[in-house]
């Protein structure tokens, strides 16, 4: 996981992932990170599926902060992606968890963070399968 996401454009990264999300019908609520990391809390529209989601988001705020600036030009979201769905009562919660990202990851790197909340929630996972 590299570091590529420079403080200095997460607000506009975010906006502008919020407007594909708009766009798709699936409704961004929440939405922070860190340099090699975000997380997102959606309102996936009952007409699409995740993967095309992600697909959307990927491929057009990857051309899109490319273009900010020559320094961005190699910016590429890693493969993959981790994705878990919460009932309505677990979405404010998540955005406090969310919002407390920089806070966390001065302590703990992205896969202890991930290995935490698989433990939690009593999810199997094998190590070979889940890292880039």
């Amino acid at each position: 996981r590299a570091s590529m996401i420079p403080e200095r454009v997460e607000p506009d990264l975010y906006a502008y992932v919020g407007g594909i999300c708009r766009r798709l019908k699936s409704p961004l609520i929440s939405m922070g990170g860190v340099a090699d990391h975000v997380h997102l809390l959606v309102s996936l529209s009952k007409n699409l599926a995740l993967a095309e989601l992600m697909l959307n988001i990927k491929r057009d705020s990857s051309k899109w902060i490319k273009a900010q600036d020559a320094a961005l030009r190699r910016f590429d979201w890693p493969d993959g992606y981790f994705a878990f769905s919460i009932g309505e009562s677990g979405a404010e919660p998540l955005k406090t968890y969310i919002a407390g990202q920089k806070k966390r990851h001065k302590a703990m790197d992205y896969k202890e963070e991930m290995r935490a909340i698989l433990r939690k929630y009593k999810m199997a996972w094998e190590e070979a399968y889940v890292w880039d």
